[in-house]
C-alpha cells in the first residue's frame, strides 16, 4: 500500500507571447501584483516555430520566460491558467489576442504546462485545465517527449529551464532550513 504524502510546493514558471514588447513591463507588472516577485526573466525568445498564432497576434512574435520566488503548490495550477486567460481577454480586441501566456511549473523531476486543450497525455486537473507534462529531467538533463512543443525543446529554451530548475533547488533547501 502506498502512503499519500503532501506534495512539494513547485516553481511558477510562466511563458509569454506577443508581437509589442512594449507590452511585457505592464504583463510582468500585473503577474507580480498577483504571484509575487520575479526570480528569474528570460531574454527575449524569437517565436518562429510554428505559425499557429500569426492569424491571431501578427508577426513576428516573442517569447519572454518569467519564473516566481514564491513556490506554488502545484494544485493551483488551475486557478493559475484561469487568472493568464482572464489577463489574456483584458488584452484582446475583436476576439484576437495580443498576449498568450501559459503558465506552468518546475520540479525537481519535471516541467508541467497548463492548457485548456484535452489530448491523451494531457491530465484534467480542475477548472477546465488540463496539465501538460511537458519536460521530464533525467540523467542530468532535461528530456523532450514526443508531444513537448519545439519552442520548449530548443537549447536556449532548456538552458533558461536548468536555471530555474537550479534556482528551485535552492528554494527548497532555503524551505527546509526555515
Amino acid at each position: 500500500m502506498s502512503t499519500p504524502k503532501f506534495p512539494k510546493p513547485a516553481k511558477l514558471v510562466i511563458g509569454i507571447i506577443l508581437k509589442e514588447k512594449r507590452l511585457i513591463g505592464t504583463l510582468v507588472n500585473e503577474l507580480a501584483e498577483r504571484f509575487g516577485p520575479v526570480d528569474i526573466i528570460s531574454r527575449w525568445f524569437s517565436f518562429d516555430y510554428t505559425s499557429y498564432y500569426e492569424s491571431e497576434m501578427g508577426s513576428p512574435l516573442f517569447r519572454r520566460m518569467l519564473a516566481f520566488k514564491t513556490l506554488i503548490e502545484q494544485q493551483s495550477l488551475s486557478e493559475i491558467k484561469t487568472f493568464t486567460n482572464y489577463i489574456e481577454s483584458r488584452y484582446s480586441e475583436n476576439g484576437k489576442r495580443a498576449v498568450n501566456i501559459d503558465p506552468g511549473y518546475m520540479l525537481c523531476e519535471r516541467f508541467v504546462l497548463a492548457t485548456g486543450k484535452n489530448y491523451t497525455h494531457r491530465i484534467y486537473i480542475g477548472n477546465n485545465i488540463y496539465a501538460d507534462l511537458t519536460l521530464i529531467y533525467q540523467e542530468g538533463g532535461f528530456k523532450k517527449l514526443p508531444w513537448t512543443y519545439p519552442d520548449y525543446a530548443d537549447d536556449n529554451m532548456l538552458d533558461y529551464l536548468k536555471n530555474v530548475r537550479y534556482r528551485y533547488i535552492a528554494d527548497l533547501k532555503r524551505n527546509v532550513e526555515k
